[in-house]
C-alpha cells in the first residue's frame, strides 16, 4: 500500500451516533516521496547518537527507571491524577492520605511498563494483544479501575467528550468490530515484511 494513499479510516452510522472505522494496516508499505527515506535516515542517525549517550551515563539503568517515572507521571495526568513526580520518588507512608490513590496509579503505570518490558526482554515474549491484556491488568490490580475488567478488551461502546455517544467529539470502533481491528493491528506489529521495508529504506 503507498503511504501517500493511506486513508485513516471512515465513519460508520450506528444507531443516533457514528463510530470510527480504522482502516485495516497490515500491509506492505511503500512510498513514492523519497523524501521519507531522508527522514527515516536522519531519524536513524539521531538515534544511533543517542544510543552512544548511553555509554556515558554510569549507570544507565537509573537513568531508565527515573524516565520511567517521569513518563508514569506525566501519562497518569490524563487520567486526572495530581502527583507531583518528587511525590512519586517518596514512600507511599509519606504521601498525605489524599493523594494516596494517585500515587498507587502512577506506580502502577510503572509496574505494568516494567512488566511490559520484561516479558518481551527477558521472556522473549512477542508484543501482541495478550501482553497488552497481562499489561492492563497489572496497569488497573488495586486502584480505582480494578472493576473495569482489567486484562480485558472492552465490551461495551465508550466515548470521548460530551455526555453520550450521539454529542461525543470522538466515538472508537463498535465492540463488533473491535477483535478483526486488533487481529490486523498484532499482525501489523508483527509484520516481518513491513519491518524489512523499513530497514532497506534506512539502508539507501
Amino acid at each position: 500500500m503507498k503511504v501517500e494513499k493511506f486513508k485513516s479510516g471512515i465513519y460508520i452510522k450506528q444507531d443516533d451516533y457514528k463510530t470510527f472505522m480504522p482502516v485495516y494496516i497490515n500491509n506492505v508499505w511503500e512510498w513514492e516521496d523519497t523524501g521519507i527515506n531522508i527522514l527515516l535516515e536522519e531519524a536513524s542517525i539521531e538515534l544511533g547518537g543517542l544510543n552512544s549517550f548511553s555509554d556515558l551515563i554510569p549507570n544507565i539503568d537509573v537513568y531508565i527507571k527515573m524516565h520511567i517515572k517521569t513518563e508514569a507521571n506525566k501519562s497518569s495526568k490524563i487520567e486526572g491524577t495530581k502527583t507531583s513526580i518528587e511525590e512519586d520518588l517518596l514512600q507511599i507512608e509519606d504521601i498525605s492520605p489524599e493523594k494516596r490513590d494517585d500515587y498507587e496509579e502512577v506506580h502502577n503505570y510503572i509496574n505494568a511498563l516494567n512488566y511490559g518490558i520484561g516479558r518481551i526482554v527477558e521472556d522473549d515474549f512477542p508484543l501482541c494483544n495478550r501482553l497488552i491484556c497481562e499489561i492492563h491488568e497489572k496497569l488497573l490490580q488495586g486502584v480505582r479501575g480494578t472493576h473495569k475488567t482489567p486484562g480485558e478488551f472492552r465490551r461495551s461502546q465508550n466515548w470521548i467528550g460530551g455526555t453520550k455517544p450521539s454529542n461525543a467529539l470522538y466515538v472508537p470502533p463498535n465492540i463488533l468490530d473491535m477483535p478483526d481491528l486488533l487481529s490486523d493491528f498484532e499482525k501489523f506489529i508483527n509484520n516481518n515484511e513491513t519491518n524489512k521495508n523499513f530497514d532497506f529504506a534506512l539502508s539507501i
